[in-house]
């Protein structure tokens, strides 16, 4: 099959993920809060639970390729070496006499040492001294537990750095700064790896805000955008215009959601579970409100006046309505759940998802609303506030068919 994603639930067949390694070992006390995870988490045992997440794909017979990976295969061609390379180098946090050993260092690095260098970071005692170098006033001025190169340990969460619509990829624009440069390293795989020469990048870093998280395609002409802590307005926006300018949907719904780290994306409280499913935290269910916005006919977004999601998004999917199973089953459990990424659920199929063991009350309303669960564990993959579907990057589902739209 060829990349193309046009639903989140039609059978999975291909997927990007990154097995927690170095960059999560980086974590510290002093620096967790700025790159973004609320604890140290175990890294062994971390990478246990991712190993058991990517196995419990295979065994449903999908095809899982590792952002590690094809970063190595990657930087074997000489313009994306380059290209990465450069990135790094550009930082004005280096200085010139700074910049000068680091690039002497990473020249010599070959492609798994380089690739290991722009995930995990370079710290300042391991940077090569060279002969009559120094790091100049930068270098000297740093404290020795300082990164050269920050890490980037929230790679963990592929579904952030890009989102595939249809048979064209957006690499996005993330907000945090600590994230920045995964794009640079996603932008490049996508456009020098053999695997994906040709595609067409329908987004790039650099342009207004837009993270994968906010983006779900609820059907195969229809997305979701949610717009709040990660995602504004004017991403949201130019999205919409390129979405639209390649003929890729009908209808978009702008949904605004709390500026909050425990929505800090729409997957945060919302994610689909069936063609006509999703599981959502009940607390917004009634609150959220969607914008619909659709094609004019000079080509601008023409955005409609704003409703209640749930209705909405039935009429854009044309359903008569879309079924809610919620967080928990009463009001402190939902909320707990909700934290512990209760409604990020990765569908594997209809009416097949990944969801973490942990979020017991809610994997029991999905079973007994026909939904099979496929329970992983998730103490220590948790702690960066994102689920299977935040750890995930399908590159590959099967179409959906028309009768599972029979509805219509």
């Amino acid at each position: 099959m060829a990349p193309y994603v046009d639903s989140e639930v039609g059978r999975l067949a291909t997927v990007i993920l990154h097995r927690p390694g170095a960059e999560l070992a980086r974590l510290t006390p002093r620096n967790n809060d700025s790159l973004l995870f609320d604890g140290i988490p175990w890294v062994g045992r971390a990478q246990e639970e991712h190993d058991r997440f990517a196995q419990a794909l295979r065994d449903r017979g999908v095809e899982v390729l590792y952002l590690g990976g094809l970063l190595e295969e990657t930087l074997a061609v000489a313009e994306a070496r380059a290209e990465l390379t450069r990135s790094v180098l550009e930082s004005t946090r280096l200085g010139d006499t700074l910049r000068e050993r680091v690039a002497v260092h990473l020249a010599d690095l070959a492609p798994p040492e380089l690739a290991h260098v722009l995930m995990a970071g370079l710290a300042h005692e391991e940077v090569k001294p060279g002969p009559g170098r120094t790091g100049g006033l930068v270098y000297e001025l740093m404290d020795r537990h300082d990164f050269v190169i920050d890490p980037l340990p929230n790679l963990l969460f592929t579904r952030d750095s890009s989102v595939w619509v249809r048979d064209k990829v957006a690499v996005t624009s993330l907000a945090m700064p600590a994230r920045n440069r995964e794009t640079t390293l996603t932008r490049a795989i996508y456009t020098h790896h053999p695997r994906f020469a040709g595609t067409e990048l329908l987004y790039t870093p650099g342009l207004e805000h837009v993270e994968g998280g906010d983006v779900l395609l609820l059907a195969p002409d229809v997305l979701a955008i949610g717009v709040g802590e990660r995602t504004t307005p004017a991403g949201a926006e130019r999205l919409a215009r390129r979405v639209f300018a390649a003929g890729l949907a009908e209808t978009i719904l702008v949904v605004p959601i709390a500026q909050e780290r425990a929505t800090m994306h729409l997957d945060t409280v919302c994610t689909m579970v069936d063609v006509d499913a999703v599981v959502m935290y009940p607390n917004v269910a009634d609150a959220l409100r969607a914008y619909p916005v659709t094609k004019g006919f000079d080509g601008e977004p023409v955005v409609g006046e704003g409703r209640p999601f749930l209705v909405a998004a039935a009429e854009a999917m044309g359903i008569d309505r879309l079924r809610i199973i919620d967080t928990g089953l009463d009001p402190v459990t939902a909320e707990r759940e909700q934290w512990d990424d209760g409604n990020n659920t990765l569908a594997l199929a209809p009416r097949l998802c990944v969801a973490y063991e942990r979020n017991v009350e809610t994997n029991a309303q999905l079973e007994r609303a026909g939904i099979e669960v496929i329970a992983i564990s998730g103490s220590e993959l948790g702690s960066g506030r994102g689920g299977p579907r935040c750890m995930s990057c399908p590159v590959e589902r099967a179409p959906l068919s028309p009768p599972a739209r029979a509805t219509r």
